[in-house]
Parts: structure tokens; sequence; C-alpha cells
């Protein structure tokens, strides 16, 4: 990449990142105070085959914010603004995902994980909350897992970090197969509706103008990446079930209640075998809920990290 590029992606995210901050202040109840730029930074953490860009926000103890599949860095535009003025914000695209960028040599997914501690380290923070979406979760769940002295506390958004719950004894566990019934009536509507599946049918009908910005941040990647990311995925060991429950990091199991991606009910299975878990579900909200319903998400997380 030429100096020149160099400057036009940079300058890029910048202005897309003010844009983004602009509609929060305006948009979300819950986001009323944009980050005053002295108290927001960015840059290109180098890692071996790739480039990783992230940006914090803010002052005080550090939350760390991963992204889902379908977003990246600029997912969490109405929570930002919402803990900066407390907190260190810290966003950042995986590096499968724009702006990010990764050479051929990249082994992707397999680096998520490795990526994030360099990027603790990078930012000097000794003690971080990790709030992880979906996909996120299978870069936090483990990082928390080798690291729990690190980690003061976990979210889990619409996410089991890439677990197998279906082993665990649980009432839930036997509604998964209805719950894929509902999924699959539900996909003809979506794709008759051109909606999103990690929006939802009632994003897309209630806030059309959310999920139109949900599908814009979700189309910076190209679908080259997306279909190569998808593939090495598979490879990525997932965390055992008896590995979390043992783990000794207090953990918030954050759902929505008509999630089509991932199985609400999964979430109250595994947490029942953690001894540091609880599950608090949204009503009236999709696979996005920090999205969705940033107002609900955001009081969810804060009632957690006063836990803490």
């Amino acid at each position: 990449m030429t100096q020149d590029r160099g400057t036009t992606r940079r300058t890029f995210v910048t202005q897309l990142g003010a844009l983004v901050g602009m509609l929060a202040a305006r948009v979300s109840p819950v986001t009323a105070q944009v980050p005053a730029a002295k108290d927001h930074r960015s840059g290109f953490l180098r890692r071996p085959g790739a480039e990783v860009y992230y940006e914090v926000s803010g002052a005080g103890p550090a939350l760390i914010f991963a992204h889902g599949a379908g977003g990246n860095h600029l997912s969490w535009w109405q929570q930002v603004p919402h803990f900066a003025v407390r907190f260190t914000c810290v966003t950042f695209s995986h590096r499968t995902f724009a702006p990010s960028t990764e050479t051929p040599a990249s082994t992707g997914p397999a680096d998520f994980v490795s990526d994030l501690g360099a990027l603790i380290e990078h930012l000097g923070l000794a003690e971080v909350v990790l709030i992880a979406q979906s996909m996120g979760g299978g870069t936090c769940l483990p990082y928390a897992l080798e690291n729990p002295g690190r980690v003061r506390g976990l979210v889990m958004a619409s996410t089991l970090g890439g677990v197998d719950y279906s082993t665990i004894k649980h009432p839930e566990v036997a509604r998964a197969a209805e719950w894929a019934q509902a999924v699959a009536r539900n996909q003809v509507e979506l794709a008759k509706e051109g909606v999103h599946p990690g929006a939802g049918l009632r994003m897309g009908r209630e806030q059309p103008a959310l999920h139109y910005l949900y599908r814009q941040i979700d189309d910076m990647t190209d679908a080259a990446r997306k279909e190569r990311r998808a593939k090495m995925a598979g490879s990525v060991p997932r965390p055992s079930v008896e590995a979390v429950s043992r783990l000794s990091v207090r953990t918030l199991f954050l759902t929505g209640e008509e999630d089509l991606v991932v199985f609400p009910g999964s979430s109250v299975a595994l947490a029942s075998v953690m001894p540091m878990a609880k599950v608090e579900s949204v009503p009236h909200a999709g696979h996005s809920v920090y999205f969705e319903r940033a107002e609900a998400f955001n009081l969810a997380v804060d009632r957690f990290i006063r836990t803490l």
C-alpha cells in the first residue's frame, strides 16, 4: 500500500467515524454526548499478515467492544458516546473486516484472539471489560479463558463464543428444534422483504433507516473477504463446555428474544453451568440488540458493570 492510499484510507475512516458520531448525537436518546476530539484517537496495529484498525474514545476504566460478522468498529456508534463519558472505549475491526487489512499469508479468524491480546498490550490496558457481539464472542471468550486475571467482566451479546451447548442437560436445549423451525419460516419473510438476518424482521419493518445503516456498515467489507473468513472459521478451535464451566470471570449473556441467528435459550443453558454468569433477555429485539434496542442494551451493560 502506498503512502497516498494509506492517507486516503485514514481520512475516509476519520470522516466516516465523525458522521456516525453525529448520527449518534441526533438519533439515540441514550447517546447524547459525543466524545471530544482530545479524547479520541485511532490507528492501525501492525500484526503478522494484517493491520488491525482501532479507535479509542473517552477516559476511565477500559471497555473493549468486539463486533459481529455483520459489522466493524462502527457498529458501536450508539454505545461509544454513551460510555465514553466515564470509560475508555476501544473499538476495532477484526482483521478480515474493513478498514483493517490483511495479506494473503493471513490466517484470518485463527488470529482474532491473539490480535485482541496484542491490542490490549499495545494500549497498555492492565484490566478490561470485554463486550462481544455474535462472532465477537469467539474472540473475547477464548481471551477471557486464557487471561481471566485481565478481564474484569465479559458481556456475551447474542453469542456463545463457539461453544457447543447441545450436550448441556437443561430444558432450554430441548427447545432448539422448535426455534429452528421458526427460523426456517422467518427466512422466507427475510428474503422477501430484503431484511438482513442480523437485523431481523422487526428492525427492518419498524426502523427502516436503522436497518439501512446496518446494511451500509456490513457492506463496507466486500463479499470476497467475507467468504474467505467464513471458509477459514471452521478450522478455529472452539471452547469446550468444560473449560467455560471453570471460567472465573463475571459474565452477562444479553439476548434478544426474537433472535433468528443464535437460539436465545442456548445462552440460558450455557449460563447454567457457569459459576459467575447470568442472563438478561430484551423483548421485541432480534440478533443485534446493541443496534436495534441501544437504550436497553446500554442500561443492561451499565447495570452489569456496577456489579463488578
